[in-house]
């Protein structure tokens, strides 16, 4: 019988006792109430294939494809290069990976902001390179009021450029996936959950300006609700062993990767769940550090 135990954190619960490559129809209903009610799960010693991985995301939804192949649907997450050998710290793939070390959510900077990440581990490193994830429903209901009246209908521009920027690191069109022409999407800081109707936070490094508030206030109040929102308890992170998956809930849930040595391996493997359009289409306003601005409401 499926067994799920709750982490020692505000959410969160780890599932042993099932293969999710094969769950019947009772663990699956398992599976997903408790995807909803927890908002990430971890599932130790799984294996999964790259096949595998995609048909689980697929339970969930359609998956985002972040690469033009449209046959790629997993990609993975590595400090390798194909021919074996690291990054460069001058090299494009390095400083995302070090970008991705800042809070956030995935896809927030595109039209369509996705539902669910899940990530397959292959090859850790002997130190570092953890997965930390920060509960963004409990750090909305523990905001003071005084707070939560401040926030009440403000929303912030995301942006992948914007957030890169702040590291130092300088992108143009056509780099990856997110540097595109769309637009930055425009989204509340308090986000309605369409499943559970709980309230979060929405932030993370992404969200750089918030209309109607000077650049310089709007993101001192983005840090501010950022460095109270990833306090403990409100935090779990993961020591990846090979063969763990583990997924979140990118409607609730930032996530970051943890800094590691970049002679050792890390190998992850990534399925994205594409958000539903009621919930997670937004539209967008331009974004200056883009060359052109054509809004679509695809993420293509």
């Amino acid at each position: 019988m499926t067994t799920i135990t709750p982490l020692d954190a505000s959410f969160g619960a780890v599932v042993t006792d099932i293969e999710i490559t094969d769950m019947n129809a009772a663990e699956w209903q398992a599976v997903e109430d408790a995807f909803h009610h927890y908002a990430a799960l971890v599932f130790p010693g799984q294996h999964l294939s790259e096949d595998d991985q995609i048909a689980f995301g697929q339970r969930f939804g359609n998956i985002e494809l972040l690469r033009p192949d449209p046959t790629k649907k997993a990609v993975p997450i590595t400090n390798l290069k194909e021919d074996g050998t690291p990054y460069t710290k001058e090299e494009f793939r390095f400083k995302t990976l070090r970008g991705n070390e800042g809070w956030h959510t995935d896809s927030s900077y595109m039209p369509l902001a996705a539902k669910a990440s899940i990530l397959a581990a292959i090859q850790v490193p002997s130190k570092g390179g953890e997965t930390a994830l920060s509960d963004m429903r409990s750090a909305y209901d523990e905001l003071d009021d005084k707070t939560k009246g401040k926030i009440a209908g403000l929303s912030a521009y995301h942006s992948l450029y914007q957030s890169q920027a702040k590291n130092g690191f300088t992108f143009k069109t056509g780099d990856g996936y997110g540097y595109h022409t769309k637009g930055a999407p425009l989204r509340p800081l308090v986000k309605t959950h369409p499943v559970t109707g709980r309230k979060s936070l929405f932030i993370g490094r992404h969200a750089y300006e918030i209309p109607g508030i000077s650049r310089k206030d709007g993101q001192a109040l983005l840090d501010e609700l950022l460095e109270f929102a990833v306090r403990p308890p409100r935090v779990y992170t993961h020591q990846w062993q090979p063969g763990d998956v583990m997924m979140w809930d990118n409607r609730c849930v930032l996530h970051r990767a943890c800094p590691y040595d970049h002679s050792e391996i890390r190998i992850l493997r990534h399925v994205r769940v594409a958000g539903e359009v009621e919930s997670e289409l937004v539209e967008t306003g331009r974004d200056n550090l883009a060359e052109d601005f054509q809004p679509s409401a695809s993420n293509r």
